[in-house]
């Protein structure tokens, strides 16, 4: 490359200089800003380190900048020449160790560098470094570009960069211009040779980060920050089949050659930037593929979002099968900035409980480079989630009213996010519950209104309040089920990770209705009705006594020992819960919610003895011996039955078990 002129400077002090002296010097021009800036380099490197791959996006971004102005300026008629291939170039050369980032975009004159990257990004660069060289790391989470700093991020990996510029402009000077910057506050600026119009960003990477040099890293990276990006962007060539031209085999099948393409890495027409009318369940289908293409499971459903009024919004939101561990399926959602992407990591911008929907959401309203706690905080973001949140409960509604049946059969798969939005955003709350729906133990469906009605009818002589009895665990609690539904009892199941905070929070809501767990009380004493103290076939003192009898063989550190009056029919010896107790300590094992040191308590329970069962009224009749298996053979039934029942316990109760036979 020729040159033809050079100009020496500190960072931001060529603009100083009168034009005239620039433009017709042939000599060094030096100069001395106002404020230092010798640490403005390891201020950016110091802040940013842990956000250091996000050169990349910058850069990237920056000539998909240059490429749609110019695609503005020819279609308003101000460039008229033809267009070319815009296709926006990425190269990693390991043995030069640079990494370039060519467009033929609109380009830079000498003027143009000056002033934007000289000037305008360095006296950003001292507002940067003012702000933030007294902070801490975490207090400076502002992302560079929030200063007009983007290209800067580039020194980030560098240890020199270069720019190679030239102009679309044909008025004017249309001379090529090298810039060249090492990193510290001098800088470089050179005419030179450039046939294309556009830019080259050449990096020549520091030891510390040859890994941007590997082929995996940078498609790695292309992928995650460039992947819809609206002009295409080639890095690499990939190996295609293509038929030769009028050549056949034996069989008349054409044959084919090995041809290297370029290897385009992104989508530049996503599917979100299309209207909903224009798409089909399969398109979404595929989309959801692209997006995710290690997963296995097919969407259940999808919204397509698309509002340009009072602010700008697209994108497409999927349900996915949620499992039980809810956790594990956050952080799907990807945020771009008219399709640059910012980041995955949602929580705080949107509700929590919609982090657990895939997609994509997509608004020019949202700041693409800066913190977190400046998106939290953020007016647009707040509509922005507000809309998302609404959408969300309309799409569900609409299910629901539309086909029952289906809603019902997706149920087990979308409960716990719809359940999560209840419980923690109240304005969700209340149009979930409308079509929030219950299950009972024979996997019949009703909503909270539907079911409130059906036990309305079951407990007319119960006192004021609606109790609805629910089963945590279908099978261990089998028993206490079969025995509430003896009693002409409904139990619904909530067996879900979330249904001890959904239980709490519609509790709250449903002022005069509660919840109890089957086995939490006998099934006389689950409602509360007149007659719920069933008369005992033991006297008062007999009924002390038989107590006494159980507290000398039982655990009395763990169960609480009762005597009280049930059913002939019922079991001799239950074992129940309390309800209050056990619900804390669900919460606390699922957290956010669960009072604090509750999952820490030991496990508690109530031993009731059946003061009306024929193997109770006989133990005054027995031998002290006798007495005492039976009531040790009566015990271990009753932990059996709740599971309690392990190891040198179990192993002595099947032994006498057998001895009995």
């Amino acid at each position: 490359m020729a040159m033809v002129k050079m100009s020496v400077g500190r960072l931001g002090t060529a603009f100083d200089l009168p034009r005239s002296k620039i433009e017709n010097s042939m000599t060094m021009q030096k100069g001395t800003i106002d404020v230092k800036t010798e640490n403005i380099f390891p201020v950016i490197k110091k802040f940013l380190y842990s956000d250091h791959e996000i050169f990349l996006r910058e850069l990237v971004s920056n000539a998909v900048d240059a490429t749609q102005k110019l695609k503005t300026l020819a279609s308003v008629g101000q460039y008229k020449d033809e267009l070319g291939d815009l296709t926006i170039v990425v190269e990693a050369d390991k043995k030069k160790k640079t990494l370039t980032i060519r467009d033929r975009g609109i380009g830079m004159t000498q003027e143009e560098v000056e002033k934007y990257i000289n000037q305008i990004a360095f006296s950003s660069a001292e507002e940067f470094v003012k702000k933030f060289k007294t902070k801490s790391e975490a207090e400076a989470n502002a992302i560079i570009g929030h200063f007009g700093l983007g290209f800067y991020s580039s020194f980030m990996v560098s240890k020199k960069v270069e720019i190679f510029t030239k102009t679309y402009k044909k008025g004017g000077s249309t001379k090529a211009v090298k810039w060249e910057c090492d990193g510290s506050p001098e800088y470089t600026i050179s005419e030179i040779d450039k046939k294309e119009r556009g830019t080259d960003i050449v990096l020549h990477i520091d030891k510390e980060n040859e890994e941007f040099l590997e082929e995996y890293r940078m498609r790695e990276l292309l992928n995650k920050y460039c992947k819809f990006l609206p002009v295409p962007i080639q890095f690499g060539v990939k190996k295609e089949e293509e038929p030769i031209e009028g050549v056949t085999d034996k069989d008349g099948n054409p044959k084919t050659r090995t041809v290297e393409k370029p290897w385009i890495i992104n989508n530049t027409e996503p599917l979100w930037k299309k209207a909903p009318a224009d798409s089909t369940d399969e398109d979404y289908k595929n989309f959801y593929r692209e997006l995710y293409p290690l997963s296995f499971d097919e969407p259940l459903f999808n919204i397509h979002l698309n509002v340009d009024y009072p602010f700008n919004l697209t994108g497409i939101l999927y349900f996915p099968k949620v499992k039980q561990n809810y956790e594990l399926q956050r952080n799907k959602i990807q945020l771009y900035s008219n399709q640059v992407f910012v980041t995955d990591s949602v929580e705080g911008i949107v509700p929590d409980f919609l982090t657990l929907l895939h997609g994509v959401i997509d608004s020019p309203d949202i700041p693409l480079n800066v913190s977190r706690s400046f998106l939290q905080n953020d007016n647009n973001v707040r509509k922005i989630s507000g809309h998302i949140t609404k959408k969300v409960a309309d799409k569900l509604e609409e299910l629901f009213k539309k086909d029952r049946e289906a809603f019902e059969k997706k149920w087990d798969d979308i409960k716990i996010f719809i359940q999560y939005g209840m419980i923690s955003e109240p304005k969700f709350y209340e149009r979930a519950e409308k079509f929030v729906l219950l299950k009972n133990v024979e996997n019949k469906y009703f909503t909270l209104e539907e079911y409130r009605k059906h036990i309305e009818s079951q407990q007319k002589d119960k006192d004021k309040r609606v109790v609805y009895i629910y089963a945590t665990q279908a099978d261990e609690q089998y028993g206490y089920i079969e025995s509430a539904k003896a009693k002409g009892y409904d139990v619904l199941l909530m067996d879900g990770v979330l249904d001890a905070h959904f239980v709490n929070t519609i509790e709250q809501k449903l002022s005069d209705s509660s919840f109890v767990r089957v086995d939490a009380e006998t099934a006389e004493k689950l409602i509360r009705k007149d007659d719920s103290d069933a008369p005992s076939k033991l006297t008062e003192d007999e009924r002390k006594q038989v107590k006494e009898y159980f507290e000398k063989l039982v655990d009395t550190k763990a169960f609480e020992v009762k005597a009280e009056p049930m059913s002939e029919s019922d079991v001799p010896v239950l074992i129940t819960q309390n309800e209050f107790m056990r619900r804390m300590k669900d919460m606390s094992a699922v957290g956010g919610g669960g009072m604090m040191g509750f999952g820490d308590f030991p496990d508690h329970y109530t031993l009731i003895i059946n003061t009306n069962h024929p193997a109770v009224l006989s133990l005054s009749n027995k031998d002290d011996e006798t007495r005492e298996q039976t009531i040790r053979q009566l015990y271990d039934l009753a932990r059996l039955s709740k599971n309690l029942l392990k190891g040198k316990d179990l192993n002595e109760f099947i032994r006498r078990s057998q001895e009995n036979l």
